[in-house]
């Protein structure tokens, strides 16, 4: 086949391209619209969609608007009125000056727009990239975009997408994303393939953030979320996380913004993976509404076509200020149940509801492993002396307190046990709840936060290889590692150079036994390459000291004395993060005394 010559392509054609990497599907429409509609000032927006965003995308502001000449440039390839010269400093949402002409080529679209400081309205209309206009119409000072039978111009597109419900839930998705930031503008969505969307403006406040979150994701996360503020440097984290006993089964609940933008960014991803890395199960997702502000100089947002990925100068400072954050945050809340916990087990009490769970896991009655535990059960098992009813052997011990700790009863979040329940629940009355707690699991916090808080004293014990295991690995890799030798040397993990392309490994960490050497340098290889600073290692001794808390904590079946009880009580309370165990379990369930009064028809 004869190859041809080179040929500059029509605009038609190229802006279907561009269209191919900034609009996949209606909500990317979606996006862009209201973005421009933000950097235009408007405080009220409406979307109107039809089939999940195929028939018909509406978006409506009350913005600056544009005049006749501006019509005409906003929908020619880059032009655009948000940047000048540079690209370091960008505040706007939007900053290409491609959408326009992108979603032209691929659909009907008409903008009419009339500018808010005076004048009259211009019409403009692309249809499969031809032009017609600008010409004078009628309409409100603002701006009105309306995008008909996207994609007819290319028939394959409209081929991989999805059903017009799953259009429809992704761009109210998106509206959302958008909208949590910006809790003074109101925003509507409707049309004849959805239910209404209203978020109306909170204000501009201290308390209008937190209600805008709460139209979003509901008062629950407002009653289950601790209040971020972090600042370093040139980089500041404010916002909202969600206790550890509050998580979702997918990520879709995690909100994060860079510079009032929207992200989906792999890096502030990991990092919170890595505030809650010990805090949750391993399918659970945290919830939260993270808002990072810094220097535009410092992130870059030109690295994805749809500006939905960022890169940061230093990441590295964003990660642990993003984690340090919210690890500050909830250990400075303290001791704290999740709301949703007593609402599950409210429900459960009611006549006639059945319990979603089933009955409790029992861990295994296996003999204590030697480990430092924070409590001292030296007595061994209580011996019951509890009187039952004839012929019933009941599985509950009271706990005898003393008069004088009544008194103390308001001094503490736990309050004080009163009975243990099938040898595993303890039960603590408060002066105004009942408090319920999982002693395995509670116990298993307070073992492994002991281990850790060691851990991080002391440079861990390695054991030396007989024979030095050779790694072979890119070099780029091993510049990397041996760049973090003496961090990984208080890991316990001894390496050095050996050649251009290899490390030799002289010791590994004596808690993690018999290591796979080679798979432990390639996969820390990974993570340096990531910018995640020898985690996997320190992953990896956290599993195995979360292991020994496992096996090391006190075990379901064991009869506890009073004191037994009330000081592991206290203890969770001075522990940070004991809320929940380290496989994200909740150690505790706390029903208010109102919640109980309700049930019996008190209330």
């Amino acid at each position: 086949m004869a190859q041809s010559r080179i040929h500059r392509l029509d605009d038609t054609v190229v802006n279907q391209i561009a269209a191919g990497e900034v609009i996949e599907r209606p909500a990317n429409v979606v996006k862009e619209l209201v973005e421009n509609a933000l950097d235009a000032g408007a405080d009220r927006i409406e979307v109107l969609t039809g089939a999940g965003g195929k028939s018909l995308i509406r978006v409506t502001d009350n913005g600056s608007g544009m005049d006749a000449e501006d019509l005409g440039l906003a929908i020619s390839r880059h032009c655009t009125s948000k940047i000048e010269r540079e690209l370091d400093a960008i505040s706007t949402l939007g900053f290409r000056g491609e959408a326009l002409p992108s979603i032209g080529s691929v659909s009907r679209l008409v903008i009419r727009s009339r500018p808010r400081a005076g004048g009259e309205a211009f019409e403009i209309a692309v249809d499969g990239g031809v032009v017609s206009g600008p010409r004078p119409a009628a309409g409100n000072p603002g701006t009105m975009v309306e995008v008909t039978s996207l994609f007819r111009s290319v028939p394959a597109r409209l081929k991989f997408l999805k059903s017009d419900r799953a259009e429809a839930n992704a761009i109210t998705e998106t509206v959302k994303r958008i909208a949590m930031s910006r809790p003074g503008v109101s925003f509507t969505l409707a049309g004849s393939d959805r239910s209404t969307l209203d978020l109306p403006a909170t204000g501009t406040d201290s308390q209008a953030l937190i209600a805008r979150i709460a139209q979003i994701l509901g008062r629950d996360f407002r009653d289950n979320a601790v209040a971020l503020a972090a600042e370093k440097e040139d980089v500041r984290i404010a916002g909202f996380a969600g206790l550890p006993s509050f998580n979702r089964a997918s990520a879709s609940h995690q909100f994060v913004y860079v510079n009032g933008r929207p992200v989906r960014d792999r890096q502030l991803s990991g990092a919170l993976r890595g505030a809650y890395s010990d805090m949750l199960a391993r399918d659970r997702h945290a919830v939260c509404a993270i808002f990072i502000d810094t220097d535009p100089r410092l992130v870059d947002v030109n690295v994805h076509p749809a500006k939905a990925e960022v890169r940061f100068r230093d990441p590295g400072l964003i990660r642990a200020l993003m984690i340090s954050a919210i690890r500050r945050a909830l250990a400075e809340e303290g001791i704290r149940a999740s709301t949703s916990a007593a609402d599950a087990m409210t429900t459960a009490f009611r006549p006639g509801s059945v319990p979603g769970g089933g009955p409790p896991q029992r861990a295994s009655s296996a003999s204590l492993p030697s480990v430092n535990a924070p409590l001292d059960f030296t007595n061994g098992l209580a011996e019951s002396g509890q009187s039952g009813f004839a012929g019933f052997t009941p599985s509950a011990a009271v706990a005898e307190a003393p008069p004088a700790q009544e008194a103390d009863l308001g001094g503490h979040p736990l309050g004080a046990a009163r009975a243990q329940i099938h040898e595993n629940y303890i039960v603590a009355q408060t002066e105004d709840s009942l408090v319920i707690v999982d002693q395995h699991a509670a116990h298993e916090r307070l073992v492994f936060e002991a281990l850790k808080n060691a851990l991080a004293a002391r440079t861990l014990p390695s054991q030396m290889l007989l024979v030095p295991d050779i790694v072979d690995l890119p070099v780029e890799d091993v510049e990397r590692i041996v760049a973090e030798s003496e961090t990984l040397a208080q890991f316990g993990l001894e390496i050095e150079r050996f050649g251009p392309g290899a490390v030799a490994v002289r010791a590994t960490p004596a808690m993690l036994g018999e290591v796979d050497a080679q798979g432990l340098l390639r996969d820390l290889a990974d993570d340096l390459a990531d910018g995640n600073h020898a985690l996997r290692i320190r992953d990896n001794i956290e599993k195995v000291a979360s292991t020994m808390a496992c096996h090391g904590s006190v075990r379901s079946g064991r009869r506890l004395r009073a004191e037994e009880m009330n000081a592991l009580l206290r203890q969770m309370e001075a522990t940070p993060g004991s809320g929940t165990c380290n496989h994200g379990r909740p150690t505790f369930i706390e029903l208010k005394l109102s919640d109980i009064e309700r049930l019996f028809g008190r209330r």
